[in-house]
């Protein structure tokens, strides 16, 4: 919004933003309004949720919007200092979407822990902007971890799996 106009009508509408972000459980909404030339309003509206990780689940992209709360006996991490992103098999998003691990609800996912693949290959699909965008494996190996969780966000250059 330019510092020369000021539209009233704008706070009203991030209070609505906000109130359909929270009836629809999202998690973030980006919404640009474009009032002429060099005037345009671009808001963010996003929320934190609160994410329990158990034993046998991942931990979350650290790119990811929401606080992660970790039951205190419940998760032995084999490396919980160790960033996977620093990882030399890591293999990160190439965008900010949300991440399908098979190509149609019920269907085989496209990678699993242990799994081997070759470069190439489908290890998952990031929905941006409508596009399902294919994410290849940049080289072959053996799925150690998978980072993310079918539907999650992810952010661009947050890790999503780990092939070694």
């Amino acid at each position: 919004m330019s510092k020369q106009t000021s539209h009233d009508s704008d706070v009203s509408f991030i209070q609505a933003l906000a109130e359909l972000l929270r009836e629809n459980d999202l998690t973030e909404l980006q919404v640009k309004r474009d009032y002429g030339e060099n005037d345009s309003l671009n808001v963010r509206v996003s929320r934190q949720t609160q994410t329990v990780v158990q034993a046998a689940v991942a931990a979350p992209a650290p790119a990811l919007a929401a606080a992660t709360t970790v039951a205190p006996a419940a998760v032995s991490a084999p490396e919980p200092s160790a960033d996977p992103a620093s990882h030399p098999g890591a293999v990160t998003s190439p965008m900010v979407g949300t991440v399908y691990m098979a190509a149609e609800p019920g269907a085989a996912p496209f990678a699993a822990v242990g799994a081997t693949v070759n470069e190439g290959d489908t290890l998952l699909i990031i929905e941006a902007m409508k596009t399902m965008n294919h994410i290849p494996a940049p080289r072959s190996g053996t799925i150690k971890r998978i980072l993310v969780e079918d539907g999650g966000a992810v952010e661009f250059g947050a890790p999503l799996v780990i092939i070694e």
